[in-house]
């Protein structure tokens, strides 16, 4: 909160280091120990504005832009224990350079901080890299699921990665596991997708034609009895994509405690699933800086591995075979 003030507004100009920042993230960044809830109550009051002018959560901020902080008051315990009570913690690396960093996210652990979450990978990174200038994550995962993971150490490999995955020019792809027999050995699955929250106040997604336009590509791996392995191909980026389109086609995500087969995860849990079977395998991509071409694999974790070989076990597997060297 340096340089805010409790009694008055504040007026911040935007420097090279944020440009091409969205206003919100900037404001988590700026005002550490606000909740963020509070940060998006004065964006939609209007009480922070960017040249005069009110934004929505969404906007860009440019180099020169001014932005009006309204007086912001934090509890004094916030302010003396927020950055301690974030334990750092060191990730296993998929790639690294002086322009990004790619992990491989451990299923469980949330991306950011945020909606009951205290902090999540970028916040330990952050406090396990303090010297570092600059981290910030380049696209999302969900909680539950495991995989690649790209953080931007600059702010200009930060703009042309957004730039990549919205113009879809970074290849993503992913390994689940879904109740039932997939019997085609690829199909695409082009099914729009519309964000509502439920009754309870849950962020949930579901096929809808109002919904934005949403493209998946699945190939089939391996088939037991009574499942199916997968690799799914990501040609948009929507929300909760692959879980959503799997389970509206009859075949949802094995542990998926959203949009899964409650009945069925209860067994699963006994069999020794303990998480969702979602794993973000290859990614393919241009370096947003160098040019060169990058592609990264992550293995299976060693719980998806070993349940899968218990699946052996125990089914018949009908198709396909599954490499230690590909997953």
């Amino acid at each position: 909160m340096k340089g805010l003030s409790k009694d008055s507004a504040t007026w911040l100009e935007v420097g090279e280091e944020a440009a091409s920042q969205r206003i919100d993230n900037f404001l988590l960044r700026t005002c550490k120990g606000v909740p963020k809830s509070h940060i998006y109550r004065i964006l939609r009051s209007g009480e922070v504005r960017v040249n005069k002018g009110r934004v929505g959560p969404e906007y860009r901020l440019q180099s020169g832009d001014v932005v009006r902080m309204p007086p912001i008051r934090i509890a004094v315990n916030q302010t003396q224990s927020g950055p301690a009570v974030i334990p750092a913690r060191e990730f296993d690396i998929a790639y690294e350079d002086d322009a990004l960093l790619v992990i491989d996210k451990p299923a469980g652990v949330a991306v950011h901080g945020g909606s009951g979450v205290s902090y999540g990978v970028i916040e330990q990174l952050r406090r396990q890299r303090p010297e570092a200038r600059m981290l910030e994550l380049a696209h999302r995962l969900d909680r539950e699921t495991s995989g690649l993971l790209i953080v931007a150490k600059k702010r200009s490999a930060l703009t042309k990665l957004h730039d990549a995955f919205r113009d879809g020019a970074i290849n993503k792809r992913y390994l689940a596991l879904v109740k039932g027999r997939w019997c085609n050995a690829l199909q695409h699955v082009r099914l729009p997708l519309l964000k509502y929250l439920a009754s309870e106040g849950e962020r949930r997604v579901s096929v809808s034609s109002e919904g934005k336009e949403a493209h998946s590509i699945v190939r089939l791996v391996a088939r037991w009895e009574n499942f199916s392995l997968v690799e799914v191909e990501l040609k948009t980026g929507r929300t909760h994509q692959i879980r959503v389109h799997l389970a509206h086609l009859g075949f949802p995500l094995a542990g998926d405690d959203k949009y899964g087969d409650f009945p069925l995860n209860k067994d699963l849990q006994k069999a020794g699933l303990k998480r969702m079977f979602l794993h973000a395998a290859k990614l393919d991509f241009r370096h947003p800086v160098g040019e060169q071409e990058i592609s990264l694999k992550a293995p299976l974790p060693k719980e998806l591995r070993d349940f899968l070989a218990g699946m052996d076990r125990n089914e018949k597997r009908e198709f396909g075979e599954i490499s230690g060297q590909a997953f």
